[in-house]
């Protein structure tokens, strides 16, 4: 169980001694609570479930947790051995080392030391390109996140096209702060139903979501699921068969192949042998 910081409380030190053991609880809480996420991996909700918090964190994890409206299934995505520890992720480990440290040390108060994190051996990839091109790319983020938030979709797909529009070829597809621009770009086309243009920012991702999402994962599982839809929806019908049988590879084993949203991508899959069989 992640236990917190001993002590007196960070975010309440000059709280009197006797409010300490009670504050030390909700810590408790906090550190060990679930965000409990749809099958597309949206948050809706949290939830205490309190022998998976029992669970390590690893950024390169053996396990993950999946959720079927309030139950948390505990999932297998690597070949296991014999009294092999069982390891979750914590976080999304769409960050350099630095950053997801950070991160764990302020939502659970521990240092990761796992290979990953030791080797930062995908921090170079992840910040390539000249800081100085990219660095733009980085501090437009938080007031995206904020327009995101706000749902305002035409100022956030304008503000995207911008900054992506500028560093053109100076920063490489696989730059994470390039990424996710190019991530919420897609988040407000399909929004305001610019659906040519969401499958360009789609397609643009998927090299990088394959480098920084090792299969099977469902958020690379889902992202292809996403730009095969759109590759259908576009009518580029054996595009979207490819894209969507690789997404269904990932799925089955990230969800189960009894899982509704593997069952939606199953269906979305006849459908397309159907219509390539009447062409």
């Amino acid at each position: 169980m992640r236990i917190g910081p001993p002590g007196i409380c960070p975010v309440c030190p000059m709280a009197s001694p006797s409010l300490q053991p009670h504050l030390a609880r909700v810590r408790l809480v906090a550190c060990n609570c679930f965000t409990i996420s749809d099958g597309e991996l949206k948050e809706v909700g949290v939830g205490l479930y309190p022998s998976l918090s029992l669970l390590n964190h690893d950024c390169r994890p053996n396990c993950l947790i999946v959720f079927e409206g309030t139950k948390l299934l505990l999932r297998a995505i690597k070949d296991i051995c014999p009294e092999e520890e069982l390891l979750i992720s914590y976080i999304d480990t769409l960050s350099v080392t630095a950053d997801r440290q950070r991160q764990l040390s302020d939502q659970y108060h521990f240092t990761c030391s796992c290979q990953c994190c030791g080797s930062q051996a995908m921090d170079g990839v992840m910040l390539c390109g000249e800081e100085s091109a990219w660095l733009p790319l980085k501090e437009a983020l938080p007031r995206l996140e904020s327009l995101q938030a706000d749902s305002n979709w035409k100022t956030v797909l304008e503000v995207c096209s911008s900054l992506l529009s500028a560093v053109d070829g100076a920063v490489p597809d696989e730059n994470v702060h390039k990424l996710r621009v190019t991530d919420m770009a897609l988040d407000a086309c399909v929004n305001l139903g610019v659906w040519t243009q969401a499958l360009m920012y789609g397609m643009k991702t998927l090299p990088a979501y394959r480098k920084y999402y090792p299969d099977p994962h469902p958020a690379h599982g889902l992202q292809l699921m996403r730009v095969g839809k759109l590759h259908h929806y576009l009518g580029n019908i054996e595009g979207a068969m490819v894209i969507l049988r690789q997404a269904y590879e990932i799925l089955r084993v990230t969800h189960s192949e009894k899982s509704p949203i593997t069952t939606e991508l199953s269906l979305k899959l006849e459908e397309c042998r159907a219509e390539m069989n009447l062409s």
